[in-house]
């Protein structure tokens, strides 16, 4: 998936310009993460990229208004391009800006009518790795950028009663990840192991949390290829 552009069933992505390219990780996380309670939602996807995961969740979610920011220029000029050419433009939105900084000015903590009911982020995730001499794939890719505990302490504000904070990361950052959802008063709901092989350990875990216990906690897997995963992600590919 490295080419300057990637084509889904319903809508076109350009990358040239973005740091990080279309891959298997965001469409499973984009093809995953749920929406719950009501169609005509509002959801956040966090580090956007291309504009992927935001448009997909506009595809599964027709009357969803869809809010996608990054912190890369490049990215965000990209992605509202990418948005502007597809059927989803009037409902989707895309900024340049940090989650840190929409967590400490929004108004949704008295504005409960404000807050997102799904937010959806593919995080980056490399934590002790060295940095990269690219700023922007730095940027895209280190958690620096974006530490999980921020993940979840924005998410504890900016989501609504009944939503979601969907993630997806490397298996071994299942705990931590748990950790910083439970430090923001936030309760799991939902996770998948996905294998690339059923002869080797998980690679990735997809994560979903809320405000709000789950009645009951849901545990699945997929395996790269299998009869669910191709179920899950037949609407976006073309093959």
């Amino acid at each position: 998936m490295g080419s300057d552009s990637f084509r889904f069933r319903q809508f076109e992505l350009r990358q040239d310009r973005c740091a990080m390219k279309v891959g298997t990780d965001g469409t499973l996380l984009g093809a995953w993460a749920l929406m719950p309670g009501e169609a005509s939602g509002r959801v956040l996807d966090i580090g956007t990229g291309t504009g992927l995961i935001a448009l997909m969740m506009a595809q599964r979610y027709p009357e969803a208004e869809v809010t996608a920011i990054d912190i890369d220029a490049g990215a965000v000029s990209q992605a509202q391009e990418n948005v502007a050419a597809s059927p989803f433009a009037r409902r989707v939105t895309v900024m340049e800006m940090a989650l840190q900084q929409m967590g400490e000015s929004s108004p949704v903590a008295d504005q409960p009518s404000s807050r997102y009911d799904a937010l959806v982020c593919n995080p980056p995730f490399f934590v002790n790795s060295l940095v990269c001499p690219d700023a922007r794939r730095t940027a895209a890719r280190h958690a620096s950028s974006l530490p999980l505990t921020d993940l979840a302490a924005a998410a504890s504000v900016l989501l609504s009663d009944g939503g979601e904070l969907s993630v997806i990361l490397p298996a071994d950052l299942h705990s931590s990840m748990d950790a910083a959802a439970a430090l923001s008063g936030l309760f799991a709901h939902r996770v998948c192991r996905f294998f690339t092989s059923v002869r080797k350990p998980a690679k990735r875990v997809l994560l979903a949390y809320g405000r709000q216990p789950a009645d009951t906690f849901e545990q699945t897997q997929l395996v790269l290829g299998d009869d669910d995963y191709r179920q899950l992600v037949a609407p976006f590919y073309l093959k």
